[in-house]
């Protein structure tokens, strides 16, 4: 009995009937995998708590189908926005200002960015993180991330054209 609830062996028994009930209700691979593999990290963190090993069958759908409804309810309260290259929010940053613009500065101008685009700004152009480890760490949707980014991109040139430090940067000699 207890074989039957190694962890690979339920992956085996049922990692296909999962995915095609997760593809049904997702209707796209991406979804279904990504359902899928959220049911098995479940059944990896709360599994010991089953009882009766006869439903395990039924308590891994259920954990499937419970994550889709919030996934579900996820989506609707915070709905992804697809941006395209001609998107009206997308910023025109010109060259000139990437080549002129000093550290200091930048960190500066983005305290002037609105508090929910500065996150999103400070961790992908400061910390390098990717657009999907954003949306992790703050626990919004990856389409978010990116309109957030975005736009948080188009405040802080504002604040660097307006800046007329910016335009004369300080000569300093801490690096030479």
């Amino acid at each position: 009995m207890a074989s039957d609830l190694d962890f690979e062996n339920l992956v085996s028994r049922f990692y296909e009937p999962l995915y095609r009930f997760a593809f049904s209700l997702t209707r796209s691979e991406a979804g279904a995998c990504d359902l899928t593999q959220q049911t098995f990290y479940l059944w990896a963190t709360r599994g010991h708590q089953l009882r009766d090993s006869s439903k395990v069958k039924s308590w891994l759908f259920t954990a499937l189908h419970r994550e889709f409804l919030q996934a579900q309810r996820h989506q609707a309260r915070f709905p992804e926005e697809e941006l395209d290259a001609e998107h009206p929010d997308l910023p025109v940053v010109a060259p000139t200002i990437a080549q002129n613009l000093d550290a200091r500065q930048a960190v500066e101008a983005l305290k002037r960015v609105d508090a929910v685009y500065q996150a999103p700004v400070a961790l992908f152009y400061l910390e390098d993180y990717a657009y999907k480890e954003i949306a992790e760490v703050l626990e919004i949707p990856l389409g978010t991330v990116k309109s957030r980014i975005a736009r948080g991109l188009a405040q802080l040139q504002t604040a660097l054209a307006r800046d007329p430090d910016r335009r004369h940067p300080p000569r300093s000699n801490e690096c030479e």
